[in-house]
Order: C-alpha cells, then sequence, then structure tokens
C-alpha cells in the first residue's frame, strides 16, 4: 500500500482536483452469465447475481432494482468497505437481493456457519447497501449472516476469517487503507442530511469483535506512540468487556456479554447521564443504554483525540462535545497511537462536518438539471477540539437514475475540486472541507 495513501499528510490537501465528468454505459447484462467471483485464491466463493431488472411499467426506467451498473474504480474510485449484518438468514439474504423489488444488495454474503461467501454483485457495480448514496459509489458492501442484538451466536471463528481475508484482498486490490474511518461498520456510515440521522442503521451492533477483526485483517492495537498522546485508539478487551444493553424495539434487556463497546458518560462518573448524540436526540435527552443508540457509546478499534483526563477516567472529542469513559488504572481500555487529527484553522469558528463529499452547484454542467450539493450534519468541529482523520475522500456525484441511461448524464461521474477530508467525528465518519481544517501529527 502506497505511504502517501496512509498517511495523508496536510500537504495533500494543497494538490488540485480537475473537474470532469466520466460518461458510463452500463452493459445489459443483469448477472445471468456464469461469472468468477472476485475473491482471494483459496477462499470458499460462489456467484449468485442480485436482481438487475425493472419492477413495473416498461416504460418506467426509474423503477428497477437492485443495483447499478459502473465501472469503478476507473469511473469513481472505491474508497471504503462496510460491514453489515443481515437480520435474517443466508439463504433469505440471497433470495432478498434476486428480487427487484426490495430495492437493496451488497456485493458480497458471509455464511455464518462455514464463512461460505457468496458475491452478488460486481465490484465495478455499485450495491445499494450503505444508506449513503456517496458512500454506495465509493464503497464495496459485505453482509455477514447474523442477528445484531444476538451477536456472538452468530459471528463465527469462520466467519471472522473469511471476512478478514476478504477484506485484505479488497483492501489491497483498490488500495484501500486498513483502518477504522475506511474499514466501516454499517453504524460507521454518516447520514446525507441532518434529517436522515435517526433513519441509520447500527449492524453489526456491539457484539461484533472488532479487536479480533482488525487483528486478522493484519492491524492489531499496538501503541504506537508514548503514554500520554492525544490520539487513541480504544482496545477494550472484548471478553472482560462485559456490558448490558438493551433491545429498545422488543423493550428487553439483552444478556451481559463481551462486547466491543465501551459506554460514553456526560462526565467521570458512572451515574452520569450517557451521552446525547444530538442528531439522535434533537431534543437534548440523554443517550440510552439502548444497542441502537450508537451515540452514547464508543468501538474497540475506533480513535479517538482525548480532551480530558481524571483518576479512571478519559474524556474525548466526540460530537462537537467532551465525552467521558472509564479507564482504570492497570487496564489497557485505550492504547496511545501515532496518527492525524484534524482541527480547525485559526481563525476559525464552528467547522460544518458533511455527510457526503459532493460537487459545488456551480460545478455541475449548466444544463444538468439535477445537481446534488451536501448540507452540513448537526455536527460542527468547534475551536479547540480534534478528531481523528485527515484522509483525502474523493469529490465526487454518481448520477444514475434509470437502468438503461436513457435520460441525460446518465450513469455520469461528475468531479469536484473541492478537497474533503475524513474525520471520525464520532461513532460515524464524517467529512469537512480541507479548507477549513489543518491535518496535523497528533503530540503527547
Amino acid at each position: 500500500m502506497k505511504p502517501d495513501r496512509r498517511t495523508r499528510t496536510a500537504l495533500a490537501l494543497i494538490s488540485a482536483g480537475v473537474l470532469g465528468v466520466a460518461l458510463l454505459t452500463p452493459s445489459a447484462e443483469a448477472g445471468a452469465e456464469t461469472v468468477r467471483p472476485e475473491c482471494p485464491r483459496g477462499l470458499d466463493c460462489d456467484w449468485v447475481p442480485a436482481a438487475y431488472r425493472q419492477t413495473g411499467d416498461p416504460a418506467d426506467k426509474e423503477a428497477y432494482g437492485n443495483y447499478d451498473t459502473a465501472d469503478r474504480p476507473r469511473s469513481n474510485a472505491v474508497e471504503f468497505i462496510v460491514l453489515h449484518d443481515t437480520e435474517v438468514d443466508y439463504d433469505t439474504t440471497l433470495k432478498i437481493f434476486q428480487d427487484p423489488a426490495n430495492k437493496t444488495s451488497a456485493h458480497y454474503v458471509v455464511r455464518s456457519a462455514d464463512g461460505h461467501v457468496t458475491q452478488m454483485v460486481k465490484n465495478k457495480d455499485v450495491a445499494w447497501q450503505a444508506g449513503n448514496w456517496y458512500l454506495n459509489t465509493h464503497s464495496i458492501g459485505i453482509e455477514q449472516e447474523g442477528v445484531a442484538a444476538e451477536g456472538a451466536k452468530w459471528y463465527t471463528d469462520a466467519m471472522y476469517r473469511s471476512t478478514a481475508r476478504l477484506v485484505r484482498h479488497l483492501a489491497a486490490v483498490y488500495d484501500i487503507p486498513l483502518d477504522r474511518q475506511h474499514i466501516l461498520g454499517h453504524d460507521g456510515v454518516p447520514p446525507t442530511s441532518a434529517a436522515g440521522t435517526r433513519n441509520m442503521h447500527w449492524d453489526p451492533g456491539p457484539y461484533w469483535d472488532w479487536n479480533r477483526f482488525m487483528a486478522l485483517v493484519g492491524r492489531p492495537t499496538v501503541p504506537s506512540a508514548s503514554q500520554g498522546s492525544r490520539l487513541v485508539t480504544v482496545s477494550a478487551d472484548f471478553a472482560k468487556n462485559t456490558q448490558t444493553f438493551r433491545d429498545c424495539e422488543k423493550g428487553v434487556d439483552l444478556p451481559v456479554q463481551g462486547s466491543s463497546a465501551v459506554p460514553l458518560h456526560t462526565a467521570p462518573a458512572e451515574d452520569a447521564p450517557l451521552f446525547s448524540d444530538p442528531g439522535l436526540h434533537p431534543d437534548g435527552a440523554p443517550g440510552t443504554d439502548c444497542a441502537a443508540d450508537w451515540g452514547s457509546k464508543i468501538s474497540a478499534t475506533q480513535q479517538a483525540v482525548v480532551a480530558d483526563r481524571a483518576p479512571g477516567w478519559t474524556a474525548i472529542w466526540w460530537y462537537g462535545q467532551k465525552a467521558w469513559f472509564r479507564t482504570p488504572a492497570g487496564t489497557r481500555v485505550t492504547t496511545p497511537t501515532a496518527g492525524h487529527i484534524v482541527r480547525p484553522k485559526a481563525g476559525k469558528g464552528d467547522v460544518p462536518v458533511y455527510g457526503v463529499a459532493y460537487p459545488e452547484k456551480a460545478e455541475y454542467p449548466g444544463d444538468f438539471t439535477k445537481p446534488a450539493v451536501g448540507a452540513p450534519l448537526v455536527y460542527t468541529i468547534k475551536a479547540g477540539q480534534a478528531y481523528p482523520g485527515g484522509g483525502l475522500a474523493p469529490t465526487g456525484y454518481f448520477y444514475a437514475p434509470t437502468i438503461d441511461s436513457s435520460l441525460p448524464y446518465d450513469h455520469t461521474y461528475f468531479r469536484g475540486t473541492e478537497r474533503y477530508v475524513t474525520v471520525q467525528i464520532g461513532h460515524r465518519i464524517g467529512f469537512v472541507k480541507a479548507s477549513d481544517v489543518d491535518v496535523v501529527r497528533a503530540r503527547s
């Protein structure tokens, strides 16, 4: 992997972008032919095509499923990998993706019992999987058979090993950094707008062992900076980090069990309210112990910038505020980490955070009638705060409204010149304009 892609230094932010469009002509194939799955050698993997068909009136070319044809990475870069769980069994998942009326798909599905992998969408194409069109167009989605609230019952050793092997392979092919700003859970994907925050998914959930998984992909959490580093990686031991969460959809407490999730509080005290994600709780109500309340917890292998310390506690910058979690003496809840952090430029007030990195409206052709532009989320980076990240995010919008490219500019990738960088703003990543921030090495 190229060093400049991993470090993404501040100097890279001044590189000039070039406005352009890539006009694509989708092939007529619906995946019906025999396709060799795009898997690493030796991995048990087969090809079962997701549906690519219209769903109603043949004249309505905008009613179809379950993905869009593209020519990635030539047309648009593949920058992220998104891990999901299916919430239904493996066989049902394949049937769902084979019905165009469901309008959903993923590139791969991993079976729980034996780690068998089924590819359903070619990697060059855009699966409808992340709940964020920008991420869809720049990512590969992997569904894992399982139910998030049931956790380890589904997440088997065979599954961890197969998914890790697949992720290592894909990261090498597409030059994707093996870090948690690029290897995401579905619970790490940002909404495209402030209003959409509460509709985002939270899989694979608090019972996916991120420490184990990232070690299997070759990026275990080990100290890479001195004690007292501003940048830390959460490294709570999965088996010892027993937590009780609630399945609030069903109204039941989940069994006490090992977890990747570490609860976040508003003050350094066990009885302090849980952190309230302003996107999830716009009324300012306290955070909850619901498994689906991602804002009130940080996950193992996610990074954060230390904002304060107290005996037995550490505060981090999280969604624009301080969030506290227990770090008892003699434990390794966090690991000091070398890397880059993002902070507002001198004199900047609140730096807006976006869920997409789209071109500016003026950068689209004058006769294009449906330009997509980003709108700020509810989160901002305030003066004095800093967040992990700094990797350049591709700026562009893939317009693909029909199954047959029958509209003007159909299946076109519009490139923008505004430069964006990725930040771990909280449990989910976000994007900020490079012109608003400095990207610097973390210091003690």
